[in-house]
C-alpha cells in the first residue's frame, strides 16, 4: 500500500540520501585521494575537495606503474581482467545454455540425475578443489595462458539451473508448433530459444562478468609472469610494497580505473539486467 503523505515522501527521501552518502562517500574519498600527491595524506588533515593531480596520477598509472611493486603499467592488467571476464561469462552462457537445453528438451535416459549432478557442484567451488585443479592446469601446461586462467571457471551450475527454470516455462506448443514448420532442434534453439532468453542471457552477462572481474585466488596461482597480471592481483601489490610506503594516490588511481570497467557494463545494461532479474525471479 502506498500511502500519499508529504512527511512521509520527506523521510523516505531522507532515508534514500543518508543511504547514498554511506555507500558513496568511501568511493568520493578514494577519488579525492587519487588527484593528489602522496605527501597530502601524511599532514594530518585529509582533503575533501579533488587535487590538481588527477591527470598525472592516472596517466602515470596507466602508462607506467610503480617500478617497485613489481607489476606493470595498469593497461597491461586492464586489458588481462577484461579479457579473460568476457572469456569467463560467455564461455558460462554458452556451456549453462547448452546444458540446459539438453536436458529440458531431449528425452533421454538419467536426464534428471545429469542435472542434480551439475547442481551438485554448486557445492565445489574453486577453493575447495584447488590444489587438484592447479595440478591439472600444471600438467596441461596452461599456467601463464589466458586458457589456465579461465578454463577451470568457466562451468557454472548456477546459470545452468536458471536457465533450466526458463526453459521449463516454455509451453509445448510452441516446440510442437515450431516442429511442424520444418524446425530441426538446432534452428529451434537459435531462431526461437536465444531470442525468448535475450534478457536472462543479459542479466547473467552482468553478473558472470563481475564475477571475472574480481578473481583474486586463482589467477594469483597460475601466474608468475606479470604479463598475465590481473588489475585485482596489481593492486594487492601496489598496496604491499616492501621496504617502502604505499603511494596511497596512486593505489586510489589504480582503484578507480579498476572499478570503472564493471559500472560502465551495469549502467549500459541495466535495463536489460533488471527485466532478466525480474524474468528469473517469475
Amino acid at each position: 500500500m502506498v500511502e500519499n503523505r508529504p512527511w512521509l515522501t520527506l523521510l523516505t527521501h531522507l532515508v534514500l540520501l543518508a543511504g547514498v552518502l554511506v555507500v558513496a562517500f568511501p568511493v568520493y574519498l578514494a577519488f579525492v585521494a587519487s588527484t593528489h600527491t602522496s605527501g597530502d595524506f601524511f599532514r594530518g588533515l585529509v582533503p575533501l575537495l579533488p587535487g590538481p593531480h588527477l591527470l598525472e596520477n592516472y596517466g602515470r598509472m596507466l602508462t607506467v606503474g610503480i617500478s617497485t611493486a613489481g607489476a606493470p603499467p595498469l593497461w597491461i592488467m586492464l586489458t588481462n581482467s577484461l579479457i579473460i571476464a568476457v572469456i569467463i561469462a560467455v564461455g558460462k552462457i554458452i556451456i549453462s545454455l547448452l546444458s540446459a537445453y539438453a536436458i529440458v528438451f531431449f528425452k533421454f535416459p538419467f536426464r534428471l540425475l545429469a542435472f542434480w549432478i551439475i547442481f551438485i557442484t554448486l557445492m565445489l567451488p574453486v577453493e575447495v578443489r584447488i590444489i587438484p585443479t592447479f595440478a591439472v592446469v600444471a600438467n596441461l601446461g596452461l599456467l601463464n595462458s589466458y586458457l589456465g586462467l579461465t578454463l577451470p571457471l568457466i562451468a557454472s551450475a548456477t546459470a545452468t539451473f536458471l536457465f533450466r527454470q526458463f526453459f521449463l516455462t516454455i509451453p509445448d506448443e510452441l516446440m510442437e508448433a515450431a516442429r511442424v514448420d520444418g524446425a530441426g532442434p538446432m534452428k529451434f534453439f537459435r531462431d526461437i530459444l536465444l531470442p525468448l532468453s535475450r534478457t536472462n542471457i543479459a542479466a547473467l552477462f552482468v553478473i558472470l562478468f563481475i564475477y571475472g572481474w574480481v578473481q583474486y585466488l586463482w589467477p594469483l596461482l597460475v601466474t608468475t609472469d606479470s604479463r598475465y597480471y590481473t588489475v585485482v592481483m596489481g593492486i594487492k601489490r601496489l598496496a604491499a610494497t616492501a621496504d617502502a610506503e604505499p603511494q596511497w594516490h596512486l593505489v586510489m588511481a589504480a582503484v578507480m580505473l579498476a572499478m570503472l570497467p564493471p559500472v560502465l557494463i551495469v549502467i549500459f545494461m541495466q535495463r536489460l539486467f533488471v527485466k532478466g532479474l525480474v524474468e528469473t525471479e517469475k
